[in-house]
């Protein structure tokens, strides 16, 4: 039998189904077994125009290597799932095969574009397997916090910058990487790499700040407060650009309580969720800064936190000028020489290898300095045995790590709690129901970065 548009026709035994729906128009079913009355009610109750399609991967519009199975009716979406895994490294597992500071190699390549926060994560997860939180330097975590908020202007700049591009606003676009690349100027400058600096080590620093640092800091701080009132000005009253996004992507604070999101996404429902207020490190808890929040839970809401928090970051990178200037002269890394490394290293005049002098040291003067060096930089130092858990507030929210030692010189076990593979478990509950177009500026609300979720 063959039911074509709701009506029933019975054919001959003998009959192919090919030959059954030969010459017909319309919708064809071919049914066989089953219970008639159910199969029939199920496709009168079966959508006419339900499509599934794959969004992504791809730059643009799925602010990454992301890839989105949709399922459509007209231009609506009616599910919307995340396929994931188009960027994994095995970060997590490759650190189990080095040693605990050359595990910051690898951590700060997971969520690209905040390295500085899945160094600092990590390493106060190995100091606080190690007990020594409390002899981290001063000037150390001043540096830290320095480079963290400097961190967070530049990622908050490239999901203003992307997300604009996503919605065809490439001004914002333009003037998003413009500033990026200020910020990766300092970078460049401090640590010698513009990404993926491995500089924040376990115990403190690689390095003091070089000389003239804190004018290029100052004069940046300067440069910023001038051109983000520009964002302002394009953006907040902007019809076209609020009619994309007030009310898309809505998720309420019921909905972050229950997908475990945080960061600016959690904060634009408004509630104050701050991991440098409410369980603060490196010192967060003596500077002067206001959590931003916003009550709309929408991907406007999400854009106005970002916009605010970037001013919010520039108070603290100002406070840590002060700071580092009243710690001139300190260590930047623990005094215990079996953990610290580089310990009392000398740079050389082309400021790239280690000084004659250091050199010479190690190599000739003591036996016992050229054995220890090279025992702590082929093997590392020993982590006790145990498991600790310890976080940040990244730019995208709570950035965990979980570390496990067995006693040895590398890590038994990392894993990492990334917000970026968090929160895009939102995807759903802020798309389904949508427009097809929203899909786009929700996704680009959340502020995913693939590399994070692939870890």
């Amino acid at each position: 039998m063959t039911v074509i548009d709701g009506t029933v026709e019975f054919d001959g035994a003998n009959e192919s189904a090919g030959e059954d729906s030969e010459g017909l128009e319309g919708r064809v079913f071919n049914v066989s077994g089953g219970d008639w009355d159910e199969i029939l009610s199920g496709l009168q109750e079966a959508p006419e125009e339900r499509i599934v399609v794959n969004m992504g991967p791809q730059h643009p519009s799925t602010h990454g290597v992301l890839r989105v199975i949709l399922e459509i009716d007209g231009e609506t979406v009616t599910e919307a799932r995340c396929g994931i895994g188009y960027l994994h490294t095995g970060i997590e597992k490759n650190t189990e095969y080095r040693s605990w500071v050359q595990g910051t190699t690898f951590v700060t390549r997971m969520d690209y574009l905040t390295p500085l926060f899945n160094e600092t994560a990590y390493c106060l997860a190995v100091e606080k397997a190690l007990d020594i939180e409390d002899q981290i330097p001063e000037r150390a975590s001043v540096i830290r916090v320095l480079l963290m908020e400097l961190n967070r202007i530049s990622s908050h700049l490239v999901c203003l910058a992307t997300g604009g591009m996503e919605m065809g606003a490439l001004t914002m676009m333009t003037a998003g990487f413009r500033e990026r690349e200020e910020t990766l100027d300092l970078f460049e400058f401090i640590t010698g790499l513009r990404m993926n600096h491995a500089f924040i080590r376990p115990g403190g620093v690689a390095q003091d700040l070089p000389p003239g640092a804190v004018d290029k800091i100052g004069s940046y701080i300067k440069l910023m407060r001038k051109r983000f009132p520009d964002y302002a000005k394009l953006c907040n009253e902007n019809p076209i650009f609020k009619g994309r996004t007030e009310g898309v992507g809505h998720l309420d604070l019921a909905g972050c309580m229950a997908l475990g999101i945080t960061g600016p996404v959690l904060r634009s429902t408004g509630h104050p969720h701050d991991l440098r207020k409410s369980e603060p490190y490196c010192g967060y808890e003596t500077y002067d800064f206001d959590v931003a929040t916003w009550d709309t839970c929408d991907a406007y809401g999400r854009y106005r936190v970002r916009l605010t928090e970037m001013y919010e970051s520039l108070k603290i990178v100002e406070q840590c000028l002060d700071r580092i200037q009243r710690t001139q002269g300190q260590p930047v890394m623990v005094e215990d020489k079996k953990i610290a490394w580089p310990a009392q290293l000398a740079l050389g005049s082309d400021g790239m290898g280690n000084s004659l002098d250091h050199i010479r040291h190690i190599m000739g003067d003591s036996m016992e300095a050229l054995i220890h060096h090279f025992k702590l930089v082929t093997e590392g130092f020993h982590v006790p045995a145990g498991q600790v858990y310890a976080a940040v507030e990244s730019a995208k929210g709570e950035l965990g790590v979980h570390v496990v030692s067995d006693g040895g010189t590398r890590p038994y076990r990392v894993h990492f709690r990334d917000p970026s593979f968090t929160n895009l478990q939102a995807t759903a509950a802020m798309c389904e129901g949508g427009q097809l177009a929203d899909v786009i500026v929700a996704i680009a609300s959340l502020d995913p970065v693939m590399g994070g979720v692939d870890r």
